[in-house]
Order: C-alpha cells, then sequence, then structure tokens
C-alpha cells in the first residue's frame, strides 16, 4: 500500500484541490451555462403519495425540502437563478412555482402534452440557441438524490467546459455497485483527459447481461444528466428526429409572442414521444466510438434515481439496524425488518413482518413487498381503467 502524506505534503493536495475546484467554478461562470430542470411525469411508481398534482419531483422524500427544491439548490451555485429553466406539464405548473420563487413565471414551461425527454430538452436547446448562441445547457431530472453538492458541482464544471469546448455531448456515469437491471448503462471507451469516449448505450438489461457488464469494469450507469451546447443538441436533433426537430424550431421562433401559447398547444403534441437517450445518443454512438463525440465523465458523488418505495427503503435504511425505515406518529417493532411504512399521522406496531411496503394517505393504503415495488404503476393504469379519478 501506498504510504501516507507528511502533513506538508496533504496540505499541498488540499489546497492544489480547492485552487482547481476555485478555478472549475470561476471558468462555468465565464460560460453561458443554462440549468434545464425535467420536472414532468407523474411519479406513478410512488403512489398513494404521488398524484397527478403532488408527482414524486414536488414531494419531500428526502428531508425537509422537496426533491425539486434540492436540485435547485445543487444547481444554484452554477448559475444565475435567470439562467434557471423548468420543463415541466400543467398539473404541476402552479406548485412548482409556489416552490420555487425565485423563478419568474416564464421560467417554468408547461408542456400541453407528455413527449418525454427528447422534444423536453430539445425545446429547451432551439429557444436558448435563438435566444443565447453560446448558451451551454445541462439536463437535470428533478427527483435525483446526489450525495455530496460540493463534489457534484466540482463534476458538472468539468462537464461544462468538455461541452463548451466543441460539438460534444457529456453524460454523467455513475460507477454501478450491483448488476441493476433498471437502468440505463454506458460503455466507456477510450480515455481523454478524466472523461470516456462513449462506445455503446444499452438501456436497462437482464440480470445476467448486466453482471456481465459490471465485472468487465468498463460500464456506468446513465445517470440521465447530460450537458451539451444549444447548438450541438439542436443539430444533433436534426440529424436524428428531424420531423420534431422541424416542429421545435417553429415553436421556438414563437416565443416571446401573442401567438406561442397557442402554436406551443398545436404543435408540441405532433413531436415524437421519444427519450433522448433513444433519439439522439444510441444512434450518435452508433455511428463509432471515435466519431461520436458523445464523452462519460465519471460521477464520483453518491447518486440515486429514487425509481421505487423499494429504492427509498434502500436509501434510508442504513441508520436502523433491523433496516426498517418507519414514519410514524409512534411506532413500535418486534421481529420485523427491512420494511418501509408511511403512516405519518398514526402509531405503528410491526409485528413479525419482513420486506413489506405499507404507504397510507387519507383516502388509500398501499400494501406490497419491496420486490413488487416495481409493479406499483400497474395500480395507477387501473385507477385511470376504471376511472377512479378522485385516486389519481
Amino acid at each position: 500500500m501506498p504510504s501516507r502524506l507528511p502533513a506538508g505534503g496533504r496540505r499541498y493536495v488540499l489546497r492544489a484541490t480547492l485552487v482547481f475546484f476555485v478555478a472549475s467554478f470561476f471558468a462555468v461562470q465565464k460560460t453561458n451555462f443554462y440549468p434545464v430542470i425535467l420536472a414532468g411525469g407523474s411519479g406513478t411508481r410512488f403512489w398513494p403519495r404521488s398524484r397527478r398534482r403532488r408527482a414524486k419531483q414536488v414531494l419531500a422524500l428526502d428531508g425537509k425540502h422537496t426533491m425539486i427544491q434540492q436540485t435547485f439548490a445543487r444547481l444554484a451555485p452554477l448559475a444565475r437563478r435567470q439562467r434557471f429553466w423548468v420543463i415541466t406539464n400543467r398539473e404541476l405548473q402552479g406548485e412548482i412555482a409556489r416552490q420555487l420563487p425565485q423563478l419568474q413565471r416564464a421560467q417554468i414551461v408547461a408542456e400541453p402534452a407528455a413527449r418525454n425527454t427528447a422534444p423536453a430538452i430539445g425545446l429547451a436547446a432551439f429557444l436558448l440557441r435563438r435566444l443565447d448562441p453560446q448558451a451551454v445547457l445541462g439536463m437535470f431530472p428533478a427527483d435525483h438524490v446526489i450525495a455530496g453538492a460540493r463534489r457534484f458541482r466540482h463534476t458538472l464544471a468539468r462537464a461544462i467546459a468538455l461541452a463548451a469546448a466543441g460539438p460534444n455531448l457529456v453524460v454523467m456515469g455513475v460507477p454501478p455497485s450491483r448488476p441493476e437491471t433498471g437502468y440505463g448503462y454506458i460503455e466507456a471507451g477510450e480515455r481523454t483527459g478524466d472523461a470516456y469516449r462513449v462506445r455503446r448505450f444499452t438501456e436497462k438489461p437482464s440480470r445476467a447481461r448486466a453482471e456481465k457488464f459490471l465485472a468487465t469494469g468498463r460500464y456506468y450507469w446513465n445517470s440521465g444528466m447530460f450537458v451539451w451546447s444549444a447548438e450541438t443538441l439542436a443539430a444533433a436533433l436534426a440529424q436524428h428526429l428531424p420531423r420534431t426537430a422541424n416542429l421545435l424550431e417553429e415553436i421556438a421562433a414563437a416565443w416571446g409572442t401573442r401567438r406561442f401559447a397557442a402554436v406551443f398547444r398545436r404543435l408540441y403534441p405532433r413531436c415524437e414521444n421519444i427519450s433522448v437517450d433513444y433519439g439522439v445518443l444510441e444512434p450518435r454512438s452508433a455511428q463509432g466510438e471515435r466519431g461520436s463525440r458523445i464523452y462519460c465523465l465519471p460521477a464520483d458523488f453518491g447518486w440515486s434515481d429514487l425509481g421505487s418505495w423499494a429504492a427509498l427503503h434502500e436509501h434510508h435504511a442504513a441508520s436502523d439496524a433491523a433496516r426498517n425505515v418507519i414514519e410514524a406518529a409512534g411506532c413500535f417493532t418486534l421481529d420485523a425488518a427491512g420494511n418501509y411504512i408511511y403512516s405519518p399521522k398514526k402509531f405503528v406496531a410491526a409485528v413479525g413482518i419482513r420486506d413489506a411496503v405499507v404507504v397510507e394517505t387519507e383516502d388509500a393504503l398501499l400494501v406490497t413487498t419491496r420486490a413488487h415495488a416495481q409493479e406499483v404503476g400497474k395500480v395507477v393504469k387501473h385507477l385511470r381503467a376504471t376511472k377512479l379519478e378522485k385516486l389519481l
């Protein structure tokens, strides 16, 4: 093992790290960086707490502040508040405006129809290209949990610099800790500086394939956080999704005019319903490793997308020896382990149960297991099919 640095050496390393971080921070301030927070969707796997008007991103699932408030706070040191954009839906627009009073209402754009991430981030790219030809934009889902905000900003500053340096698309890749089948994977190729050229993207592999990915040491989880210039993204959309790109360009041309709302409402639902991963990144990386200009920047900070009640349990379970996570007016446990229970207004007694998920709201009760937590979205499909609108 390497010997420990003497005190003077440790001070030098710390000082050098601080200087590098400060330099990166001021470099970002000189770029025209625009954070774009994607806050659409209804978070169906967090039913019954998550509803159309109270989706996951506006809930406080990890502390006192909501997910979108935490996302804004992480990014705020790197950009002026006037440069933030939020893409959401009509049901959440008002609540997000209430939770983020720092933003003007015009900065919170409500999609007239859900069309996945490619049209959402593409709209921001075409708008920003008109407003600021030098714009570098970052795409950040509103519902991620990140440990170590300072380290996150340090990594993001490097991603912004790489995206500003040319027609580069930069994705933050999370080192995988397990053969997770619910995430997308990035295969890293040739190393260039502290980033890797991307060989390919693979969405949600089988367990056996995920285990092979993990064993190679060449794969990263796709965090869903991307950085690119507005010009680069607009050009990529024009190449790979030309019909959607033409619609977005026409919508952007109407920005700031009286006819924008009507044009937006008429044209946006005609965009392809596709993710930026499938619509841009996969075909882009298929051009070949050296020609793709897609880079993976390893993200050495704690990350979780909290995709289900089971994921939320895992995020909080380490604080309890029996791995119970209980939010209640009071609780008693006996021979109970690995449970997630939410009933904030009642006393909860958990006796002889394991790996359960119990979530109570004023009008609904969910009872399942952690192993089946990914299937909670099917409850929402049933409620829609049976027109139980009051539970949606």
